[in-house]
């Protein structure tokens, strides 16, 4: 008998905890609720639901709570319609806003024919593994691999792999959601906005003739470049020029002219030719 009273006492005391904090919780939930803009839901609906973080958000649900809240204009989405993010301005009673175009740029110009190859690579067909066992027989360490893992983190069809093995990017659909940046293993491809045409499409840090023995589309640190753009425009550092629009300008073309190996090209639309055929080696 002792040991039945023993376990009533624990059930009365186990049920009187459960009201006691079921208690809690129930006042906790009508005074301590917060109340949520129900236009928040709404313009989520009304966004595309890619949660791509093209906008910096984390999410569609964060752009829409930063869009209901005035902070930043539907625009800021870069992979809605323009019917979608009108619905959205709608909706909201404000102006659907300016953004300005942003588009992936490969930082390599190198591909088959152009980049010195050691040896023939056998093993898995993607950048990532070719990279972890010494770059799939390219010998530069720099250059792109041309073996998709951007193309196939694309989730909006946006990239494909030309006849060199370079990835073209269809400058009308990149959202600029970043996907194929977080995909390259050798950190080739920046988002920038499409109005900033000047692109060098080298990271190999070398000179010279250590530069052209890689790849003959490697920069080799001339300074031409530098020299020919506006003053404060392109300046060299590591022996790679850097582009820096808001130290000088405006950018023109001529800062290409004069570049022997085509390393800084000026780009106003899509980057390379998607029919581009391999060109002939110039490493014999």
């Amino acid at each position: 008998m002792p040991q039945m009273e023993g376990v009533a006492i624990a059930a009365a005391v186990l049920g009187g905890l459960g009201l006691l904090f079921g208690g809690v919780l129930a006042l906790a939930d009508r005074f301590l609720k917060v109340e949520e803009d129900p236009r928040i839901g709404q313009v989520e609906r009304l966004l595309p639901g890619s949660n791509c973080g093209a906008c910096g958000q984390p999410g569609c649900r964060g752009l829409a709570e930063r869009i209901v809240a005035g902070e930043l204009a539907p625009s800021r989405c870069t992979v809605s319609s323009p019917a979608g993010l009108g619905a959205i301005a709608d909706f909201l009673g404000v102006a659907v806003g300016a953004a300005e175009k942003q588009v992936a740029r490969i930082h390599c110009g190198g591909g088959l024919g152009r980049a010195r190859m050691l040896a023939s690579y056998e093993g898995e067909a993607s950048c990532r593994g070719a990279h972890l066992v010494g770059g799939g027989g390219l010998e530069c360490s720099w250059g792109c691999l041309g073996l998709a893992d951007c193309v196939r983190a694309c989730t909006f069809d946006a990239m494909r792999m030309n006849g060199s093995r370079l990835p073209v990017v269809d400058v009308a659909k990149c959202t600029a959601c970043g996907d194929c940046v977080v995909a390259c293993p050798r950190a080739l491809i920046d988002i920038v906005p499409l109005a900033h045409p000047l692109i060098v499409q080298c990271r190999a840090p070398l000179a010279a003739e250590a530069a052209r023995h890689l790849c003959s589309a490697a920069c080799d640190a001339c300074g031409r470049c530098a020299a020919d753009a506006a003053p404060g425009l392109v300046r060299m550092v590591g022996n790679l020029p850097v582009i820096d629009y808001s130290a000088g300008g405006p950018a023109a073309p001529a800062a290409t002219y004069r570049c022997p190996t085509g390393a800084i090209r000026w780009v106003t639309g899509d980057q390379f030719l998607e029919d581009e055929a391999p060109v002939r080696s110039a490493h014999g």
